[in-house]
């Protein structure tokens, strides 16, 4: 049940280099720790992977072929993932507070960060399509059950998802302490953060489903 050591190590370096490059969820934990610190986004990375959990789950369980087979479960969760995020932006631009330096660095719940980060990795339906798309390459019904080796890929995925992540997440909140030492870019920091939100849902629900072979 267990993939062969070469299976793992290919998956390992092909999964390391999709994790690399810049994604939805890179900009979400990369806003937070800029807008609240470090805390802030470690606990959205924290809530990233742990929707990555729930998918593995799901995978395991054949609800990501469903959803990768169906164009309306499909573009369902794709829309409801860009409304979320054009919601976290108009909410963050509309929100009045004073930026000071006393209060800008002030942080919200945590709780509420790391489920909002869960949240957007739930419903981005790119990641359902890396458990369709991506992970199947390298099973192999003949070392024991399917959904078995599917758990034990995805929990490697998600390791190295998080350790992207945390990376993300400390380089964002030492330069959003940097920032914050500076009251010019204070008054403009909540339409950045709005921004990047609007900008996210935008592309989210122009990213067309892809095609099938």
């Amino acid at each position: 049940m267990v993939p062969s050591l070469t299976t793992l190590l290919l998956f390992v370096l092909a999964g390391s280099v999709l994790v690399a490059i810049p994604g939805p969820n890179h900009i979400y934990i990369v806003t937070r720790g800029l807008s609240q610190g470090r805390a802030a986004g470690l606990a959205s990375a924290i809530g990233v992977e742990t929707g990555t959990l729930v998918y593995i789950a799901a995978a395991a369980a054949g609800l990501a072929a469903l959803i990768a087979s169906s164009a309306l479960a499909y573009d369902a969760v794709r829309y409801l993932g860009a409304a979320y995020l054009v919601y976290l932006g108009v909410r963050t631009l509309l929100r009045y507070q004073p930026l000071t330096l006393d209060t800008a660095g002030a942080p919200q719940s945590l709780r509420r960060v790391f489920l909002e980060g869960m949240l957007v990795n739930l419903l981005n339906p790119k990641v359902a399509l890396f458990f369709v798309a991506f992970l199947p390459q390298f099973l192999d019904p003949g070392r024991g059950p399917v959904a078995a080796q599917i758990i034990v890929l995805g929990l490697v995925m998600s390791i190295i998802g998080l350790s992207s992540d945390v990376l993300y997440a400390l380089a964002s909140g030492t330069l959003g302490g940097w920032i914050g030492r500076r009251p010019a870019f204070l008054r403009r920091q909540r339409y950045l953060t709005g921004g990047t939100y609007l900008a996210l849902g935008v592309v989210a629900a122009l990213t067309g489903r892809p095609s099938r072979p």
